[in-house]
């Protein structure tokens, strides 16, 4: 059956503790329709509580990362506030990849566009192949890309976030890195195996140490000065009275590499 309507519209797979999901809507440039929403909404509330998974990737299928919402599906909808409902949706997604105790990283392989770059921005980390282009371009159809300048503004400086969302214009892999809106740049063939080279090295990091860390980290870019000193403060001794942290430093004066446990 060559029917890609009855494909999955998102792929899971688990190896060596890292969790990959692809999105797989190709002929629509991978777009979030409403049963791809669903399916990462399920996916990522099982990779929430699934131990054996330290790190989580993101990519698409074909020759996109994803076009961001699918603007024939939105269109049909029936009312306002069916509309409100998707992008709210949409909106919980980010949140849980925020939430989510493992690092995500985003790995473009194309077009990421719209909500489809609020995905990369939403993302811990992010590897692009070096064709891979970016922008926030809903301005350009009369819809300013309103939810992915949350993300995008969280990522970038204010002037070259506003850039992006106020022109629509398109910007390319190594202008992302310059702006901080990807890790790295690598030849297209090539950038699965750097965003594994990057999950190996988070995998060997203590699992509770990084879940721990990526918490406060988003946390405390929500509050003021104080309150975030006052949160990492107490973050860090709770972290200091772990038999992590005590075999960490222990291994650091006994000049051996430390040995977690799993």
């Amino acid at each position: 059956m060559n029917d890609q309507s009855l494909a999955p519209p998102l792929l899971r797979s688990t190896a060596d503790g890292v969790a990959l999901l692809q999105l797989n809507r190709p002929r629509q440039y991978n777009a979030l329709s409403a049963d791809l929403l669903d399916a990462l909404h399920a996916e990522l509330d099982a990779l929430a509580s699934d131990e054996a998974v330290r790190v989580v990737i993101i990519t698409g299928s074909g020759n996109a990362f994803c076009a961001g919402h699918d603007l024939k599906e939105m269109r049909g909808l029936g009312s306002r506030a069916d509309v409100e409902r998707l992008f709210a949706r949409c909106s919980q997604v980010m949140r849980k990849l925020v939430a989510l105790p493992q690092p995500v990283i985003a790995v473009v392989n194309g077009l990421a566009t719209a909500a489809g770059c609020q995905l990369v921005a939403q993302c811990d980390l992010a590897v692009a192949a070096a064709n891979a282009r970016f922008a926030a371009s809903g301005v350009n159809l009369g819809l300013f890309c309103s939810t992915p300048a949350v993300a995008i503004s969280r990522n970038l400086g204010r002037k070259r976030a506003a850039e992006m969302l106020f022109t629509g214009e398109f910007i390319d892999a190594e202008t992302a890195l310059d702006w901080g809106l990807v890790n790295r740049v690598a030849p297209a063939e090539q950038a699965m195996e750097v965003a594994r080279e990057l999950a190996h090295n988070l995998k060997g990091k203590p699992r509770e140490v990084l879940a721990l860390g990526k918490a406060l980290f988003y946390r405390q870019l929500e509050q003021g000065l104080a309150t975030a000193y006052d949160d990492a403060s107490r973050t860090i001794a709770a972290n200091m009275d772990t038999d992590l942290a005590r075999e960490g430093v222990d291994a650091f004066f006994d000049k051996r590499s430390p040995r977690w446990k799993d």
